[in-house]
């Protein structure tokens, strides 16, 4: 078969490897110039690895991407960083059932029974029966109210803002049962990774079409994809199938054909865009040596706190020390229009309180940012959830909003573009 895949993420490229190595006529259409999706990296001149633009990592237990990794034979790395929270001006190490027990801010009672109710969500394979009820009024009753205010509310609060009171307990089971306290990454960064694998695909005959963005996508029997390349010449192109694996708003955006019903459903799906402030540092930022800060504050400008470098060794990047500033927040959030400076001067208040001198170690400051990153999974969601086939013939949707009960993540992502294959 003559297939096109829609974007060169983790699930496009994914798709396009099982295909490809059918015997199938693959090509892949990615508006950007590499290959990567949300995973896509960047590198400064002096350094010999990449990093993301948006922080990313591997749990232990992501078994389908990391079997990947060894198919192609590209080297993972596997260590266990430090977790923590910042709570009423502090930071405490939570990243393991006997760092819960002690957690001096609770009473024992306290703590036994946030760690209990943490080992029922991660030992419980049953998610279904868990879908129909908001989290933030389960959990409270399940870990006790002082627990859930000092530690869980503000963390919802941070990452999903409005949304928060809809979020389903089966998103917060998936995120208990999936981490692990070893992590592991890509030698080289992901994008070195995103770039071993599409040699792979190019060498089963996959063909790329980079810097090329899909206009309109058409189908009265046989899929059209009419696409524009970076010196913005226009073509088109005909498929037996297709599979778009770009968010829904863009798959709304350049299939005029689909039917008002339809569009109806996926324009019910909600997402959060992500920010990204980068920090070059001459030193490390943290003094304890943690990798990933999640900031228990609901008056915090930012969600988590993630020192790459302390998971990372920095001689990869020039010796420098690279933290990333995170949120998630809607794409007309004010947090988009700003530029680099003026987030870093919301941000540099609260960056005194855990590091008073952070400011003149700063080698330089980059912002990223994304208008899908994080899918919105209210109650029930698996009857929102679009399936694989779409009104389009010979067209499939397969993106992040589809890896539930899952959260995003490129594992979840291989998995479904495996899915998708296997379905064509």
């Amino acid at each position: 078969m003559k297939i096109a895949i829609i974007g060169a993420g983790f699930t496009g490229l994914s798709a396009a490897h099982e295909l490809a190595k059918k015997s199938n006529e693959v090509t892949v259409f990615e508006k950007d110039e590499n290959p990567g999706g949300l995973a896509l990296g960047y590198k400064e001149p002096n350094w010999t690895w990449s990093m993301e633009k948006h922080y990313h990592h591997w749990f232990t237990n992501d078994k389908t991407v990391l079997n990947l990794a060894k198919e192609l034979n590209h080297k993972v790395i596997t260590k266990r960083p430090k977790t923590s929270i910042f709570v009423k001006n502090r930071i405490y190490q939570l990243d393991s059932p006997l760092s819960v027990l002690q957690f001096p801010l609770l009473t024992f009672p306290e703590r036994l029974r946030m760690g209990l109710s943490l080992a029922f969500l991660r030992y419980n394979p049953l998610w279904k029966p868990l879908e129909k009820y908001n989290a933030t009024s389960i959990l409270p009753r399940l870990m006790g109210k002082r627990a859930y205010k000092m530690v869980w509310e503000a963390l919802l609060l941070n990452k999903f803002g409005k949304f928060a009171d809809n979020i389903s307990l089966a998103w917060f089971w998936a995120r208990v049962v999936k981490r692990t306290s070893s992590l592991s990454y890509p030698t080289g960064g992901f994008l070195e990774f995103a770039k071993t694998w599409t040699s792979k695909i190019e060498e089963a005959g996959g063909k790329f079409y980079f810097d090329t963005e899909v206009l309109e996508l058409s189908s009265s029997g046989k899929p059209q994809i009419r696409f524009k390349n970076k010196h913005s010449k226009t073509n088109s192109e005909t498929f037996d199938k297709v599979i778009v694996t770009v968010p829904s708003f863009i798959f709304l955006k350049i299939s005029p054909q689909l039917p008002h019903e339809y569009r109806e459903k996926l324009q019910q799906l909600k997402h959060l865009g992500a920010t990204s402030l980068i920090l070059r540092l001459k030193y490390p930022f943290f003094k304890d040596g943690t990798y990933w800060l999640n900031v228990c504050d609901r008056n915090s400008p930012i969600m988590a706190i993630v020192e790459h470098t302390n998971f990372m060794d920095k001689q990869h990047y020039a010796g420098e020390s690279l933290i990333y500033l995170g949120n998630y927040k809607q794409s007309d959030d004010k947090y988009f229009a700003m530029t680099k400076d003026e987030l870093l001067k919301l941000f540099d208040p609260y960056l005194k309180r855990l590091n008073p001198g952070y400011a003149k170690n700063i080698i330089g400051i980059e912002f990223f940012k994304d208008p899908f990153a994080q899918p919105i999974i209210p109650t029930n969601y698996s009857k929102l959830m679009p399936p694989f086939t779409t009104p389009l013939r010979n067209v499939f949707l397969a993106n992040i909003e589809q890896v539930y009960p899952w959260d995003r993540g490129t594992n979840y992502a291989v998995e479904l573009g495996e899915k998708v294959a296997r379905l064509l």
